[in-house]
């Protein structure tokens, strides 16, 4: 039986590794960390539970079919529940309102909150729906680097209407031309920060996210977030794939142009088929520093980052809900300052998860375990102890106002989580949450393709690669990956 390797436990690499066993590869996965599922983890803080990654669950079919595609029985294995709302979402002066997961009580609440009438949001939610119908199979489910998808039927129908797309517009002048409520220009704004980029000048295209939140709407994993890592992980156990766990992989050894073994621990471990779930920047200069690397790609700009803090707290709020979002009164600049300046502004947006309104046991009866995070520019070298002092003082001010009392005395168990720690811990070059940067609109075309091009063996899935990141994202790079394979190597 064929042998193949996977690098890193990230989800991208769980199910690239489960496609591969379906597949008939006897399959290895080597983790550095010692515990899998890459940014998708999770941690305790005395007696409060936190999922230490993503905190939002779209799509989750994408997981059922993984687990289906085994033989098995995706209840057995996973199990989640439809949120009614999406998110409450915050403003500085006063104005609040929840953003209900159906797309008419959604339209309707808006209106009352901000004057936007219903019809323009459902309007828009109907165009983002036919972005994403006619968009999906081209930009998400094939690979872009290869010619046959341009001259597949189902991806046809896309290429004929691509002048639809807003590419040569950004997000943020489609919908200021959507809209007239500039409250509403920012909330759709900010669904560029689910890939990390600047809605003043990621393409329009970008549209197509509140798709996935308003239109197909928005779950929960009974039990939190990492259960899906650990669903997935144990699928993949159940099937034959074996896990190293603490197994740093250290060099990708090459041989007659192909990958021909890894380095592990000081060890050589043969392999017949390599797939990268490192940062594709990481596995080019850390793992083949020898090798020629595609150094525009690599030098791509980066997505954001983030600045985490994990607060213990020691009371509840039943004005905030899972997901919840406080905006800054300069959107512009805040952008401006993390592409830019790479700084953080001084009135930052912030986005406050708190699983246990869905988990109690996530903390202590009468308390919250709160994520909160705020988006930064990646590490370039900026004084964080200083930078994470001054924020941690400016969403404290920001959220104890719009909450009507001091939070701070509240705070019983405190972590954080940086742009150097996540580098540190999941060899995303920089912290970047999402590989490369979609702030271009050729982006999607410029990302690292899922295979390496002299090397016919080498594969990449996950964020950093096609087609970027995200949870749905990065289960569909590792199909995308699993399908290459498939056709590049049908037997083996």
């Amino acid at each position: 039986m064929a042998r193949a390797v996977v690098i890193g436990s990230g989800l991208a690499g769980i199910a690239t590794a489960i496609r591969l066993r379906n597949g008939g590869w006897e399959v290895a996965v080597y983790e550095a960390n010692a515990y899998p599922g890459g940014k998708l983890s999770e941690f305790s803080l005395g007696d409060y539970r936190f999922d230490a990654g993503p905190s939002l669950f779209t799509l989750p079919h994408l997981v059922e079919e993984l687990i289906a595609s085994s033989g098995k029985n995706p209840a057995d294995y996973f199990r989640y529940q439809k949120q009614e709302e999406a998110c409450r979402y915050f403003w500085n002066d006063g104005t609040s309102f929840t953003a209900w997961s159906d797309q008419e009580a959604f339209a309707k609440e808006a209106e009352k909150a901000t004057g936007e009438k219903a019809s323009r949001v459902l309007d828009y939610l109907r165009e983002s729906a036919a972005i994403h119908q006619h968009t999906e199979q081209l930009f998400l489910r094939n690979s872009l680097h290869r010619w046959k998808t341009y001259f597949s039927p189902q991806v046809l129908p896309a290429l004929l209407r691509v002048h639809r797309f807003h590419l040569l517009s950004s997000l943020h002048r489609v919908n200021a031309q959507r809209f007239k409520s500039p409250k509403m220009v920012q909330l759709f704004d900010r669904f560029a920060t689910y890939n990390g980029s600047d809605p003043y000048r990621t393409p329009g295209v970008m549209q197509v996210i509140p798709h996935l939140e308003h239109n197909v709407g928005t779950f929960y994993p009974e039990g939190g977030m990492y259960q899906i890592t650990q669903s997935l992980v144990r699928l993949a156990q159940d099937i034959g794939v074996h896990f190293h766990f603490n197994a740093l992989v250290q060099r990708i050894e090459v041989k007659n142009d192909k990958a021909s073994s890894l380095i592990v621990g000081g060890q050589r471990v043969e392999a017949d088929l390599v797939v990268s779930n490192a940062d594709v920047y990481s596995t080019y200069r850390h793992l083949m520093p020898d090798q020629a690397a595609p150094e525009k790609t690599l030098k791509q700009e980066r997505s954001s980052s983030a600045l985490i803090f994990y607060w213990g707290m020691k009371k509840t709020f039943p004005r905030l809900g899972l997901h919840n979002i406080f905006f800054s009164d300069r959107y512009k600049e805040e952008f401006k300052a993390i592409f830019q300046d790479f700084k953080v502004a001084e009135d930052p947006t912030v986005y406050v998860n708190i699983t246990s309104k869905c988990t109690p046991t996530d903390a202590p009866s009468g308390s919250e375990n709160w994520f909160v995070m705020v988006n930064v520019p990646g590490d370039f070298g900026q004084d964080w102890t200083l930078i994470r002092k001054e924020v941690r003082a400016q969403v404290l001010k920001k959220l104890s106002a719009a909450l009507g009392e001091n939070i701070a005395p509240f705070i019983e168990e405190e972590e954080y989580l940086d742009p150097p720690a996540i580098e540190r811990k999941t060899s995303s070059f920089r912290g970047s949450l999402y590989g490369s940067g979609s702030n271009d609109r050729l982006s999607a075309f410029l990302r690292h393709p899922n295979f390496h091009r002299k090397f016919s063996n080498l594969y990449f899935a996950g964020g950093s690669a096609h087609p970027g990141g995200g949870i749905p994202l990065v289960l569909m790079s590792a199909e995308i990956t699993a399908q290459l394979i498939q056709e590049d190597h049908p037997h083996g």
